[in-house]
């Protein structure tokens, strides 16, 4: 029966294409179950596009009246239409990266790690550096005997790669973890050497009780290795680049927010755009650690794409660490490691001067914080630099996770109108062994507050912070509205009363997403005159059974009206 529906559908469309409407569509989908996002108009069954712009919303029937001889017409066939997700703060190269080296996400012991990498040191040429990220020490079943503040030892690691330097990104992005032969060149040695040892501000070279260096480097002194790595040639970054877009495309991701990239990335993106391959639309954050790039750009302003695919008009300060190796900026101790509360790995006065300089000239500030300290500290050069530029009312500068806050700081964001740019999926990942690091009252008090956050009024974007975790958004989403880890726990999840509904963790993935970035006129929800920009998934994942949301699958992304992914 349900075939011949179908059938009869697409013959009425048939027989009233002879009659030609006024404005035909260039495209129609129909026999959806489409959530909007728009207040006005929160559910429809199809919809027509025109010029890659959506041309009209409403019932099935409704939109047959712009089914011209050459419109295509898209079968939904029951399944669930969105608007195109929006991804709030990831860091595109890292997940092309990512798929060129080894990932280290799903490693589950230190063994199961020195395996993967003596794999690959197999197969290098001596010399040759041997990169990888995603590893996570809180996150492995069990650790290796011998450890120091938490972390492994570089002994095994060294043993199985004498020939080749490695370097392993911690999955949080805020440590590394480094062997002999890497520490050598970098000229990290012990504290009884006789030749003066590496050490960097805002940073830690981990040691034992002897003063030999663990082989991890914690914040900024990851830098004393990843210096030496050798640079990526222009054609391995474009390898990355579209690697990167084809899981984009494939995650249901319409539009990217880049947590902080240089020229070199903007440039590869206009080249991109020209040549007609990219796929989803970015907007690039530029980093704070490269002070040059900002003063280049403070003097040209504000990079606005009158074809809504590559706009820089956002500035990402990385303010502290994170939780995972004990980085991030916290008011008191952390509870598992007395005497220590993270690191400021920048210094605030830098905020205050690039919040003050922004402004003016028109550019977003997102800061990233974790810590409450972090956090309040921002909040205060936010506070004084938007008294210092009264005429300056739309600013939307974000705090960038803003996973760890000081109660009387939450209404603040709401009262300066600072966007909590925040991922879901930490609180599946983290939360589960981020209590052992503040302990129950800062936990329930102020991390992951969602809820508490938008009843302040502040918006509330969604993310993945990918490669930090896969950029699939529907683990995050899930975890939006669940509150638990991707294995169903506990059961009605951590701190229960600041889930997201359902209607909130699509907002925050969409409309909420476009506001971050200036763009809810454009895009971010299903409306007349919007970007056809949709994400189509196998259930709705509105109405399904809250643990079925994992199982769903995205079948269809559409970027200006055009597929750039289906599952068929």
């Amino acid at each position: 029966m349900k075939n011949i529906y179908h059938l009869l559908f697409l013959a009425i469309f048939a027989w009233a294409c002879k009659s030609g409407p006024e404005n035909p569509a260039d495209k129609v989908f129909v026999n959806g179950i489409i959530y909007t996002v728009d207040e006005a108009n929160p559910k429809a069954q199809a919809v027509a596009v025109k010029d890659g712009l959506i041309l009209a919303v409403g019932s099935t029937e409704e939109i047959q009246a712009y089914v011209g001889e050459s419109t295509e017409v898209i079968d939904l066939q029951g399944k669930t239409m969105t608007p195109g997700l929006i991804e709030s703060h990831a860091h595109l190269m890292g997940i092309g990266y990512n798929k060129l080296e080894i990932d280290l996400m799903y490693v589950k012991t230190y063994d199961e790690l020195i395996e993967k990498i003596a794999e690959a040191a197999a197969k290098a040429q001596p010399g040759d550096w041997i990169t990888g990220r995603g590893w996570h020490q809180d996150k492995w079943l069990q650790m290796p005997d011998k450890t120091v503040k938490g972390f492994q030892t570089h002994d095994a690691l060294s043993a199985v790669t004498p020939n080749n330097p490695v370097y392993l990104a911690h999955a949080s992005g805020h440590a590394s973890f480094v062997n002999k032969k890497a520490m050598e060149l970098a000229g990290i040695t012990p504290l009884r050497s006789e030749k003066p040892t590496q050490e960097v501000e805002g940073g830690e070279v981990l040691r034992d009780e002897l003063g030999n260096p663990t082989g991890v480097l914690v914040e900024r002194a990851s830098s004393l290795v990843s210096k030496l790595i050798p640079k990526e040639t222009p054609e391995r970054a474009e390898e990355a680049l579209t690697l990167a877009l084809k899981e984009l495309a494939e995650k249901g991701i319409t539009s990217f927010h880049d947590a902080g990239s240089g020229q070199d990335l903007i440039d590869l993106l206009q080249k991109f755009k020209t040549e007609g391959k990219l796929t989803a639309r970015q907007y690039v954050m530029l980093t704070g650690r490269q002070p040059e790039l900002l003063e280049a750009w403070y003097k040209k302003g504000p990079m606005i794409d009158p074809d809504h695919f590559v706009t820089v008009r956002s500035i990402k300060l990385n303010c502290d660490g994170a939780l995972g190796p004990w980085g991030a900026w916290l008011l008191e101790d952390y509870s598992d490691k007395p005497g220590h509360r993270g690191h400021e790995t920048l210094p605030m006065s830098v905020v205050t001067e690039v919040s003050e300089k922004a402004l003016p000239l028109g550019f977003q500030v997102c800061a990233h914080a974790i810590g409450d300290r972090a956090n309040q500290e921002i909040l205060d050069r936010f506070e004084a630099a938007l008294a210092k530029n009264p005429e300056a009312k739309d600013h939307r500068f974000r705090i960038e996770h803003a996973q760890h806050l000081h109660p009387d700081d939450i209404p603040r964001f709401g009262q300066l109108g600072v966007i909590a740019a925040m991922q879901a999926i930490h609180l599946s990942s983290d939360r589960p062994w981020a209590i052992d690091r503040l302990g129950e009252k800062r936990i329930i008090d102020g991390a992951y507050v969602w809820q508490t956050l938008m009843q302040t009024g502040a918006v509330v974007t969604n993310g993945t912070d990918a490669p930090v975790e896969p950029v699939d958004p529907i683990p995050s989403f899930f975890a939006s509205v669940a509150r638990k880890t991707l294995q169903g726990l506990p059961e009605g999840g951590y701190e229960a009363e600041q889930k997201m509904t359902r209607q909130q963790a699509l907002k925050s993935y969409t409309l909420d997403g476009a506001f971050a970035e200036f763009e809810e006129d454009f895009k971010g929800s299903i409306e007349v005159g919007k970007a056809a920009d949709f994400t189509v998934f196998d259930k709705d994942i509105m109405e399904i059974p809250e643990n079925e949301i994992l199982n769903a699958k995205v079948e269809m992304t559409v970027v200006g009206g055009k597929v750039v992914f289906s599952r068929q």
